[in-house]
């Protein structure tokens, strides 16, 4: 990896200090058995645009040959994520309509309005354990958790804003916080990527520390920004939509709360 650039540097200081853990949406679990999850067939343009559009993250199977084996694979994954809507086409105007030229599978995600693509030669050798992967590193939802999965697809998205609540999620105050917190990431959307840091797993110790908290500070709010590793930090009692709002605009406008924050030593960071 490349570490000369700030960001990539950021990302590996990230990958080293969090534990490959697997992508999870930022809900409280629902009581009862999981609801089966169904794979939807997108038989024209209008079809395709409402299914994208409703869902946080959208994982679509664009086909020109429903005999492939990869096909099967991309059918088998529907259970696996109950997070990620799946649907699939194989109708020759919506596949032109979202420029597909081949057998392609496309994630879309509602955080940054980013399509990922996986295609060619990467579609003919692709197995179960590489499409999980793929998801797994790229579902970012309004508020995506932390982990060295995550990190992979935050750090390639295109919005260079980060915006971080830092908190035990085993707090009692965790809740109601991390339900206005996900009110702030809807009233952002698109200008900031939300993330929740969980302070309470040892393994985020060192990134916690990246901001320069104590236990005492929590729970935060943090901000980063990825081209130039600028970042502020913000101790709150509560959480509010407005106290987001403010902390986001003022970092844009740099009045920031304490000295301009930034890495002061990039290799301490690889080191981590």
């Amino acid at each position: 990896m490349d570490t000369s650039h700030p960001s990539h540097l950021c990302l590996f200081f990230l990958m080293c200090v969090l534990a490959p853990e697997v992508a999870t949406e930022v809900e409280e679990p629902s009581d009862g058995p999981a609801a089966t999850q169904e794979l939807t067939w997108l038989t024209d343009v209008p079809a395709a645009t409402a299914f994208i559009a409703a869902a946080e993250v959208a994982l679509v199977g664009f086909f020109q040959d429903l005999e492939l084996p990869v096909v099967s694979i991309f059918r088998d994954m529907v259970q696996n994520f109950q997070d990620v809507s799946f649907g699939i086409s194989n109708i020759s105007d919506v596949l032109t309509h979202y420029n597909i030229t081949g057998n392609t599978i496309s994630l879309f995600r509602l955080a940054d309005n980013e399509q990922v693509n996986l295609e060619g030669e990467v579609i003919e050798s692709l197995n179960a354990d590489k499409l999980s992967h793929f998801i797994e590193a790229h579902n970012l939802q309004l508020v995506t958790e932390y982990n060295a999965v995550t990190a992979v697809g935050l750090f390639s998205s295109n919005i260079e804003i980060h915006l971080l609540l830092v908190i035990n999620k085993a707090s009692p105050e965790y809740k109601e916080n991390m339900h206005r917190f996900q009110k702030a990431a809807k009233l952002l959307q698109g200008k900031a990527l939300f993330v929740l840091l969980d302070s309470g797993k040892k393994e985020n110790e060192k990134a916690v520390s990246y901001f320069k908290l104590k236990k005492s500070q929590l729970p935060a709010l943090t901000i980063y920004r990825t081209v130039d590793d600028k970042w502020d930090a913000l101790p709150v009692t509560e959480v509010s939509v407005e106290r987001v709002q403010n902390f986001y605009e003022g970092f844009l406008e740099g009045k920031l709360l304490s000295e301009n924050h930034k890495s002061e030593e990039k290799t301490s960071k690889v080191e981590l």
